[in-house]
């Protein structure tokens, strides 16, 4: 069972639906939450100019404890945004640099024949990889091969690797942020959907305006170049992280996510007649979880203590811009994921409060 599936379950207390308020000292942890929120935005936004609703939507996605796909053209400072996070919140942190020649062990470790200096005796012995650390950067994640990629499955569900049939938890909080190059896709190869599902953000980087790429050739070119300091401790942000999942969300809004969902599949009667003509395959089940999840988060950054539809429009399409696989008459007629998504958007209605 994954851990969204054992989410418990807030959505209704007694009567479907009716909301579960937060205790007392969980809306004193929600205002700690908010202004930590606000602290990580400046003292990220020290070293990355620009760029706040990808800033805002990593640190929604560390709250959750969801991996996220990153992808944008070289030189937007990808690799440094998510080294940047990781400072700010103090954790261990392990690039991989994604390679053809990649093979699992390198990521996950391997056995070794080890010998012991005091003895003598010699034993087989498991010498962690570089994904034993809170925070992972994959960096070019399309660049290894897919025997490499499906290394990640295991890590990126059940938090755990297997060596030789044995299991070995893995650090805790565990996030992996990838990155990826939409331009040359020579020597690429794409992720399989089964991993694109696992992450629960997909946000595309674009480039800054006039006056943010100004201030960054300023701010990259001086004799000091500007460093950041820790905002949160381990234990802060994962008692953030729980509070997240004890944030109450009404039956409404579930609703409202579990639609979006399931507007997306083509071959369902709450298809869209837009979607039936342009979509091959639509989000599955964990898209309606993460889009609740990422919706808590949100409500949490915004110090409020429960989600609202607006949550949802804002987290919808980096959950489901990569989940939505857009067709051939799609492709013919220029239709991407990101267009098939506004249109669901605008079409499928919001809940009736009343």
């Amino acid at each position: 069972m994954s851990t969204l599936d054992a989410m418990p379950d807030r959505v209704s207390a007694g009567r479907p639906g009716e909301l579960r308020p937060l205790a007392g000292g969980d809306l004193e942890l929600l205002g700690q939450a908010h202004e930590a929120y606000r602290k990580l935005e400046r003292e990220i936004g020290r070293v990355i100019i620009g760029q706040e609703a990808i800033v805002r939507s990593i640190v929604a996605a560390v709250f959750s404890q969801g991996h996220t796909l990153i992808i944008g053209v070289p030189g937007l400072a990808k690799t440094l945004l998510v080294k940047t996070v990781s400072q700010v919140l103090s954790w261990s942190f392990k690039r991989i640099q994604f390679t053809p020649d990649m093979m699992p062990a390198d990521i996950i470790g391997m056995e070794l024949l080890q010998e012991d200096p005091a003895t003598g005796a010699r034993s087989m012995r498991f010498v962690p990889g570089p994904l034993f650390a809170n925070l992972i950067l994959a960096d070019e994640i399309n660049r290894t091969p897919p025997k490499t990629q499906s290394a990640l499955l295991e890590a990126m569900q059940e938090q755990t690797v297997t060596s030789m049939g044995k299991a070995y938890r893995l650090a805790q909080p565990f996030i992996v942020f990838a990155t990826q190059n939409p331009i040359e896709q020579e020597g690429t190869y794409p992720l399989p959907e089964a991993q694109l599902d696992r992450f629960m953000f997909s946000l595309w980087m674009g480039y800054p305006s006039r006056e943010e790429e100004e201030n960054i050739v300023l701010a990259t070119t001086e004799e000091a170049l500007p460093t950041v300091e820790p905002v949160c401790s381990l234990e802060q942000i994962m008692s953030f992280q729980q509070l997240v999942r004890r944030v109450p969300v009404s039956r409404h809004v579930v609703t409202y996510a579990v639609a979006l969902a399931r507007s997306s599949r083509p071959d369902t009667p709450d298809a869209l007649p837009y979607v039936r003509q342009y979509v091959s395959w639509g989000a599955g089940p964990r898209a309606s979880q993460h889009m609740i999840l990422g919706a808590k988060a949100l409500a949490v950054l915004d110090g409020q203590p429960t989600v609202s539809a607006k949550h949802i429009r804002q987290v919808a399409p980096q959950v489901l811009r990569h989940r939505v696989l857009p067709n051939y008459n799609a492709a013919g007629e220029g239709i991407d994921a990101a267009a098939i998504i506004r249109h669901i958007l605008e079409k499928t209605p919001e809940p009736n409060y009343a």
